[in-house]
């Protein structure tokens, strides 16, 4: 088994969204939203990421769409 995240095919949302640096709500919204390539679904409730394929989907100019905010808003929101 892998031992870090750069390695692992499949990947769980959270893990992508802290590999990738992605928005929280944002990537949930857009998994939930639409059928797209790099989502396995398993049962009902989990999904998996493929990390190739979210790569080539990030690749295509949606990484800067779906990037966790830079200005702190979030981590000051948590701070509060």
């Amino acid at each position: 088994m892998p031992a870090n995240l750069e390695e692992k095919e499949l990947l769980t949302v959270e893990e992508a969204i802290k590999l990738f640096n992605l928005s929280r709500i944002k990537f949930r919204h857009l998994i939930r939203k639409e059928k797209l390539s790099f989502v396995v679904q398993y049962g009902r409730q989990q999904r998996f990421i493929v990390r190739e394929e979210l790569m080539k989907y990030l690749s295509n100019g949606k990484q800067e769409e779906l990037a966790n905010a830079k200005n702190g808003r979030t981590k000051k929101r948590l701070e509060a």
